[in-house]
Parts: structure tokens; sequence; C-alpha cells
């Protein structure tokens, strides 16, 4: 379990502290103040606050070589387009703790965009979500929250609380939601992942760092998460319960844009880490490593070679352009062609400038034409080495004339 303190006896612990650390904040309630802890510590946040930027000397960007990180697992990942840039044993299964909490906020986000779900839905706590353990925001049986607020909580502090009240509300049941996490796995088809809980405390749960990687992105893909997970400190209940990221890099790294970290005795030290700079974004995924220090190291250490060694290209429009393609005997006469290709392009720093892009399409085509149907290829080259490959696919489908279709033109023409 997330190392923090968490059973209920010690509230009145919880309670005096936070009239000690708050006095000086005139803005809070101090009878109703609640100290949050560090999820894998167990320091009160609030002595965490200390810690400025001196904590994280800046550092010269990694060549690449030899780049190598104290965990069980890791992955670069580009999040524009997937690409994995760096790995260390990228699939070996791992608890993952609290990262777990990834896959959950992507059920909420795709939830809330659904409609299935409202942010300023009003969620109310069951006996079962106010018992949770580890980092919490120690609900109480019957407490109203908003979805807004539980999300900010399973962002910032990782609040197993507020992660199964999320949970039920959207499925039911925990077991429901469970459920849903583990076909969504298999969606995005991970093959090395096994949720058993929301919020990752059951250590039997397990996935890799490719797979963490993968829904990471998945994630990020929802950019209003973003104003959650970039949070360093905020509060909740009108300022009573104070809020301060898990997350170090927020505070301290150039560009970052969460995610989500994580802490048990069996996963170790876990982190899940987003950056962008202008048009450039990078996953950082770090599992199993020894010491906190190591995973922040280790995140900040592949993100700092991503943003040296990368930049993005923005293909111009022109060479995406591709007129439309006859349809032999089909009831149009063409079909309009698009690529899949991402809006920027990832290359190595100083190759823009000697990008060069071709085309391969199909003369014509023969009718009936499936919507999606590849026709043909656009090509990125760099000095005649391809570094990017994308796909022509038909925008729509195209039926084959019938006698039917030819009986109807011809009866439209004779009476028009």
């Amino acid at each position: 379990m997330e190392r923090t303190m968490t059973m209920r006896r010690f509230r009145w612990l919880g309670s005096l502290l936070a009239t000690v650390v708050l006095a000086a904040t005139p803005m809070q309630t101090m009878a109703d103040s609640v100290v949050m802890y560090d999820e894998g510590s167990g320091i009160p946040l609030q002595e965490l606050l200390a810690e400025d930027a001196a904590v994280w000397p800046v550092m010269a960007a990694p060549s690449g070589d030899g780049l190598s990180v104290k965990a069980k697992g890791a992955v670069l990942m580009d999040q524009a387009s997937g690409r994995v840039l760096f790995e260390q044993d990228p699939y070996a299964q791992v608890p993952i703790a609290s990262v777990t909490k990834v896959m959950t906020l992507l059920l909420v986000m795709e939830a809330i965009d659904d409609g299935r779900l409202a942010w300023e839905e009003a969620v109310v706590c069951s006996d079962r979500a106010a018992s949770m353990g580890g980092s919490q925001i120690w609900l109480e049986p019957g407490e109203i929250m908003t979805v807004e607020e539980l999300v900010k909580a399973a962002a910032v502090v990782s609040a197993n609380d507020a992660c199964t009240a999320l949970a039920e509300h959207i499925s039911g049941t925990l077991e429901a939601f469970v459920a849903a996490m583990n076909a969504r796995v298999a969606e995005l088809g991970l093959r090395n992942t096994r949720f058993v809980d929301c919020s990752g405390l059951d250590d039997t749960g397990y996935s890799c760092a490719y797979d963490v990687a993968v829904m990471s992105r998945e994630l990020m893909r929802h950019k209003r998460i973003c104003d959650f997970t970039t949070i360093w400190m905020d509060t909740l209940r009108g300022g009573a319960s104070q809020l301060v990221n898990t997350n170090k890099l927020v505070r301290h790294y150039k560009g970052a844009t969460g995610l989500k970290t994580g802490t048990t005795g069996a996963a170790g030290y876990c982190l899940a880490a987003t950056a962008q700079r202008e048009d450039t974004a990078f996953v950082a995924v770090v599992l199993g490593s020894p010491t906190t220090n190591d995973r922040f190291d280790g995140a900040r250490a592949l993100l700092d070679h991503a943003f040296a060694a990368y930049e993005s290209y923005t293909p111009d429009a022109k060479s995406l352009a591709v007129p439309p393609i006859p349809v032999l005997k089909g009831q149009a006469p063409t079909v309009a062609v698009q690529t899949d290709a991402p809006a920027t392009v990832l290359l190595a720093k100083g190759q823009k400038a000697r990008v060069e892009s071709s085309m391969e399409v199909a003369q014509d085509l023969q009718a009936p034409v499936e919507k999606g149907q590849v026709v043909g290829t656009w090509r990125l080259t760099v000095d005649g080495e391809t570094v990017g490959e994308y796909p022509l696919r038909t925008a729509c489908a195209v039926p084959a004339k019938t006698f039917r279709y030819a009986y109807t033109l011809l009866a439209d023409a004779l009476l028009g």
C-alpha cells in the first residue's frame, strides 16, 4: 500500500499537525484542516514544500550513449506517434502501484467525453470508498464531492478513496469498473497488464513499462486532464484540505504536464512522466526504482535526452495534397484520399532542412471501393533514409454501378 498514514485512528494526529502547519494561513479553518501526506515517504506534504528548485540542479542533457535508469523497466515514447525512443526491459511484468490510476483516469475522461459523466456531477462516497487505505483525502461515508473535485484529488495526491468513489459512481461497483479497465487494456492491444483494483493498492495486479507508456499517451489525448496533472498545490473543502502533487517534476521540470507516481513495497518507486515543449511531447515511464530519487532522476534523464536529441517537423500542406483517384465502374467518378500522417513528425535534431517527401498512389481503382482502403504511401526521407512512412487511404466508400443504379439515373434524367 502507499506509504502514508492510512489508519483512521490517526485522524487526531492529522488534525493536530494541520493546526501547526496552517497556523499562519488565515484563509483556512483550523478546526477542519486536514494534512495530506506524501505517498512514498509518509512525510506531511507541507514539509516537502521546503524543497525548492535547488533539489533539482540543472544538468547537461545526456547524449543517449549508454543511457540507462535504475528501474525494473523503462520506456521513452514520442507522445504524438507512439514511437519508442528508448527501452529497458519494457515488457517485464511488475506491480505498478498508483500508476494504475492512469487507466482509472482514462476511463473517467472517456466517460465525460461520452456524456455518461459530467464535471459538476455529485458523487456520494460509499463506506467502501471511505475505508480505503494509502494516499487519500479522508472521505467520509456519505460525503458528497463533484467529479471535478475527485479527479483533482486522484491526479494530484493519488487519492485512493477518490478513485474508488469515481469507479463506483461510473460502473455501479468497483468490480465492474475493474472489468472495464481490463477491457480497455485489451482494446489497446496491451498483453502485459492485468488490473485487480482501480488504485494500485493490491500488488497482485501488474503491468509493464511499454503498456504504461501506451496508456499514458492515450490519457494525454484528453487535454483537460492536464488542468489537474499540472497542479502543484491546491485545496479542497473550501481550503480545509491541502493538496500537494506527489510528482515533483511538475514543480521542477520545464514543460512537465504530468502524470502519475506510484509507490508500494512490492512495486518500489514508479513514475509515468509527461512533458511538452512547443509542439514536441514525450512520455517517460520508470517502474520499480529502488528509491524515490531514482525514479525522478530516471524520468528526467529520459526526458532530457528526448528534448536534446529530437524535434518536431510539421509537413508542408502541399506535400500532403493528393488529387482524387479515378474509380472505374463506380457510382462516383473519383474518390478523395487522405493520409494517416500525424500533424507533426519526430525527427533527430538537424534533419529538418534535409527532409524530402514522396508519394506512391494508385492510378485508378476498380469499384467497389471501401472507406479507409489503402491506396498508396506517403514517405519522408532524410539523405535517402526513410524516417517516416504513412498509408494513404480513401476518404469514403464508392459502390459499384448496378442495373438498379443505372435505371435510377435514367429515370431521373427523363423526369428531371
